[in-house]
């Protein structure tokens, strides 16, 4: 993302800020010393694949509908292949104005996209459209215009269908405790938004987490891992990829009590069996989708994960270190090392969403070959 700011927006909000959030410095001058031949304005043109003027005033509107190039947003703006998304801010009488109305027909008219306004109440205390969108809605409309206009290339798993485990499992032990772990279930969601965003219909088989469920995603909670295991077999018909990014609990009480277990003796002692094993099941079945585990291992990363490939017979597992501080569970950055029979890849710590496209790239490419 860049960011442009004309003279009146740096009075509401400094360049620093925005210069912070972007990652990039923020341009507002019509010819940039620090610019290739100082034309800023032509390298943000040739860079933008939208452009988004937010807030859009009744001037800025009136200045782009004549084609003027006063300053740098309005000369970006002739300057520019790209699609552009005009936000309309301004006071209610303004907005309703005849010249206002005759600009943004115009603009339309000429391709220009409207985002809002919004009505409601604004700064001046009058009622009436006018406000601009919320950031979100705007950053939603902006999500939405490129998923729209997402080639067949950038949409590697249309028509496929992929089901995902994510978050961890609770065992009860009496009707008030549990045994449980750390997974937040960040990265299992991460990768059910991304393979949505790539075209799938995804099922996001979730243990317990504080998560919303993304756009266009079909979501089944449950509890333990059987119950885990249970909505996996219901659903696992006709997928094309399974993905086990569940934490799930490798034991559980082999006799829940049935009333909460009071605090008497000095020692406790609760007797485990194993869990079934949802990876190794998926697996084992005569008409398999595509199998992805993950292993969150503290030490001999590489070793535990080759093996675990090996012997539940997957095609790819995603191992990660949970030992590294500021990556894993509960954090919203990651980092992987991708193993399967002929290869292997490391994909460096960023953010899960970002690290989910990239494992997804991963499994489409390995998919293909096998």
């Amino acid at each position: 993302m860049r960011v442009v700011m004309s003279q009146s927006a740096m009075e509401f909000i400094t360049p620093l800020t925005l210069q912070a959030l972007s990652g990039h410095p923020v341009a507002s001058s019509l010819l940039d010393p620090a610019a290739e031949a100082a034309m800023g304005h032509i390298e943000l043109a040739r860079w933008a694949d939208l452009v988004i003027i937010a807030p859009a005033t009744a001037n800025l509107l009136a200045r782009i509908n004549a084609g003027m190039a006063d300053e740098l947003i309005t000369t970006t703006c002739l300057a520019t292949e790209a699609p552009i998304a005009l936000c309309p801010a301004m006071n209610q009488q303004m907005y309703r104005n005849v010249a206002t109305q005759a600009n943004l027909t115009s603009l339309t008219s000429r391709g220009f996209t409207l985002w809002g306004p919004a009505s409601g109440s604004q700064a001046c205390g009058e009622v009436g459209p006018g406000r601009m969108l919320e950031p979100l809605e705007i950053t939603e409309l902006a999500t939405q215009f490129f998923a729209q206009n997402d080639s067949a290339e950038l949409k590697p798993l249309a028509g496929k269908s992929v089901l995902i485990t994510a978050g961890p499992t609770r065992e009860a032990i009496d009707p008030v405790r549990y045994i449980s772990n750390h997974s937040s279930g960040k990265m299992g969601f991460a990768l059910a938004k991304a393979a949505s965003d790539m075209g799938a219909a995804v099922t996001l088989v979730s243990g317990p987490v504080n998560l919303s469920t993304p756009e266009g995603v079909t979501r089944i909670d449950v509890e333990s891992a059987q119950n885990m295991l249970d909505a996996v077999m219901n659903h696992i018909d006709n997928k094309d990829i399974f993905i086990g990014c569940a934490a799930v609990a490798d034991y559980r009480i082999s006799e829940i009590a049935s009333c909460k277990i009071k605090k008497s003796a000095e020692e406790m002692q609760l007797a485990l069996v194993r869990n079934p094993d949802i990876l190794a099941t998926v697996a084992s079945l005569p008409n398999r989708p595509f199998m992805v585990g993950f292993a969150a291992e503290t030490h001999d990363v590489e070793a535990y994960a080759r093996d675990k490939l090996k012997r539940k017979n997957l095609n790819m597992i995603a191992a990660n270190d949970v030992s590294i501080a500021g990556i894993g569970f509960n954090a919203d950055a990651n980092a992987l090392r991708v193993f399967w029979p002929q290869g292997s890849q490391d994909l460096p710590a960023t953010d899960k969403l970002t690290l989910a496209r990239q494992l997804l790239s991963l499994i489409v490419k390995e998919k293909t070959n096998t």
